[in-house]
């Protein structure tokens, strides 16, 4: 990557979470000396949403999905792309295209494992040989849940030489005080992308806890060990276990990818180890048919978007079409007041080959969907930019691959505590 004029570029700032990426980067960017700028599509709109969010930006460049030049020509001066436009799996290959042949590092959000299968298929070489990263599912999901295994993963191998044979994650999330609102739940974005995910051309694998694993043998030796699951279930301390929200189908797959990128570093076959995750409903023993039924629902919810995955093509297109008219936007999303006041913890608890446990505690702060994902976001573009800070690895990796475990500490800096014990 030769020299450019910006370090970061945040592709989409006038949506709900790109405005909150510029917000942090203004913040941000003083302290780490970066260069940044925002990009849209309509300057006018971009210039009015930064100035509503309070983030203060050096400079804003026009670009468009649909203007190649554009992207080639926002590429080509930064050495990090941010991009917010989705769905993914219609809006994203452009972009992708335009960081890769123009030699620019390239971070998303995106939840549509089957896009991020395709593009790891047709740009995995080519970035490789251009020396850069494409890093996908970079927030909420996978960010915190992929570092924080890859860290239990390499605490076993330092302390006992031994590799991983199970981990289970479980977040507890507390929301601001009031009453909840549908809004502050899963945003219109998130769901317009797993309604495009379900209707794309190979769907089925959604539910693929291997999805992401090139080699036959070790995504065979992850499906038999690894099955995702949505039925609710206890955990011993008596908290109802729901899915994952807002989807069980994303993390695992990523996770696996990255044990299985740091195994052929190795050069050693990958061992598949059995993971699990939910988000843990605590209470009462009066509630537990309250938190039963909520887990239920949830359950229900992700079975059906399974199925819909697996259907024949007509159907998909009906149903998703049905579900993409009558489901919330991508503007749909929390006031700006309902950001703040969120707490969330992820615990992992992890056993080893031979026995020995390793935990790992993330602490933080702020909506998981929104705000704590555009300060991991903006983090980890910071990160990216730097050099010598982040792994020697190039081409389309995960966010704990890309970004290493040394990087851990940084994200305090964006309300993310990792605690290894």
């Amino acid at each position: 990557m030769g020299e450019r004029d910006l370090d970061v570029v945040v592709f989409g700032a006038t949506g709900v979470t790109g405005r909150r990426v510029a917000a942090y980067l203004a913040e941000r960017a003083p302290e780490t000396g970066a260069r940044w700028a925002a990009a849209a599509r309509d300057p006018v709109k971009l210039e009015r949403v930064l100035d509503e969010a309070g983030a203060s930006v050096p400079e804003t460049i026009v670009a468009d999905v649909d203007d190649p030049e554009s992207l080639a020509a926002m590429a080509s001066r930064t050495r990090v792309v941010l991009n917010l436009v989705g769905p993914y799996t219609t809006y994203g290959r452009p972009v992708i295209e335009a960081c890769a042949d123009g030699a620019t590092n390239y971070v998303d959000l995106t939840g549509e494992i089957p896009f991020v299968r395709t593009i790891i298929d047709d740009f995995d070489a080519r970035a490789a040989n251009a020396g850069i990263k494409l890093v996908q599912v970079c927030g909420f999901e996978s960010l915190p849940a992929d570092l924080s295994v890859l860290l239990a993963a390499e605490t076993a191998r330092e302390r006992w030489g031994e590799g991983l044979a199970e981990a289970d994650l479980q977040i507890t999330v507390k929301g601001p005080p009031g009453l909840p609102r549908p809004s502050d739940m899963v945003s219109g974005g998130t769901l317009q992308s797993l309604v495009a995910a379900a209707r794309g051309e190979d769907p089925s694998s959604i539910t693929d806890p291997a999805a992401l694993i090139a080699d036959p043998a070790t995504a065979a030796g992850i499906r038999r060990r690894s099955p995702i699951s949505v039925m609710p279930r206890r955990n011993p301390r008596g908290a109802v276990i729901a899915p994952m929200a807002p989807a069980a189908f994303i993390n695992p797959a990523v996770i696996h990818r990255t044990a299985a990128l740091v195994a052929a570093e190795s050069g050693a076959p990958g061992q598949p180890f059995r993971y699990r995750e939910g988000v843990a409903l605590h209470g009462s023993a009066a509630s537990l048919p309250l938190r039963y039924a909520a887990a239920g629902a949830l359950a229900g919810a992700q079975a059906v978007l399974g199925r819909v995955a697996r259907a024949q093509p007509a159907v998909r297109r009906r149903v998703g079409g049905a579900l993409g008219a009558i489901l919330p936007s991508s503007g749909y999303g929390p006031a700006p007041a309902r950001l703040e006041g969120w707490e969330w913890r992820m615990s992992i608890e992890t056993r080893t080959t031979g026995g020995h446990e390793v935990g790992v505690e993330v602490d933080a702060d702020g909506h998981p969907g929104y705000l704590a994902t555009a300060r991991m976001l903006g983090e980890a573009g910071l990160l990216l930019a730097e050099r010598g800070v982040t792994p020697e690895r190039a081409g389309c990796l995960t966010p704990a691959t890309a970004l290493g475990t040394a990087c851990v500490e940084r994200f305090e800096r964006a309300r993310l505590r990792f605690a290894v014990s």
